[in-house]
């Protein structure tokens, strides 16, 4: 894909087509054109973010929209398409991918996307015991399932409201004496 091109997008769009980049590099692995035109994608993405001022620095996870949240995304998805580069500066990549990865962590931490408990155990250098390790992986699951659960009820309300709304609407009776009545010639009155 050509730059102007790319330049003429929107930047839902361009985020679209970098996140198949970075499923298909990541799922299969891509040939190195494809990983290059994803990083172009990705880095047009954070230009395009930053113009537009999406995210700021004195804000909460609660002040972002719904619809923005997956541009959070952009810093990691480039760093681990950056790792898949193949270059005799192997070094330079990895520094350029972990700077990467740096960005989106610290953007994570400001806007307190990750949970307090995982900070701490961040910082105390994580103990190595194997209880320790499997306690804090416990509750990160039970975090999940119940995000997850949430979700599903959140979703379930929601076909429910749109199901009773559409029975509603086809079966609201006609009150008696509200029939259309017609004339002699057939039409209404």
């Amino acid at each position: 894909m050509c730059e102007s091109k790319m330049d003429d997008m929107p930047l839902p769009a361009v985020f679209e087509q970098a996140s198949k980049i970075h499923l298909t590099a990541t799922e299969s692995g891509a040939d190195q054109d494809l990983v290059k035109k994803g990083c172009e994608a990705l880095g047009k993405c954070e230009d395009m973010i930053s113009k537009l001022g999406l995210f700021s620095s004195n804000e909460t996870k609660d002040d972002i929209s719904t619809t923005n949240l997956k541009y959070i995304l952009v810093p990691f998805y480039l760093a681990e398409l950056t790792e898949k580069i193949v270059q005799d500066n192997r070094i330079q990549i990895l520094k350029t991918s972990q700077a990467k990865l740096k960005e989106f962590m610290s953007f994570c931490e400001a806007m307190e996307l990750v949970p307090q408990e995982e900070l701490e155990v961040a910082v105390q250098g994580a103990s190595n015991s194997f209880a320790d390790r499997r306690a804090l992986k416990i509750a990160r699951f039970k975090r999940q399932r119940a995000a997850e659960a949430k979700l599903t009820e959140i979703k379930e309300r929601k076909e429910r409201r749109e199901r009773s709304t559409k029975a509603a609407a086809i079966s609201t009776p006609v009150e008696h004496g509200e029939e259309d009545v017609l004339d002699d010639d057939g039409e209404e009155e």
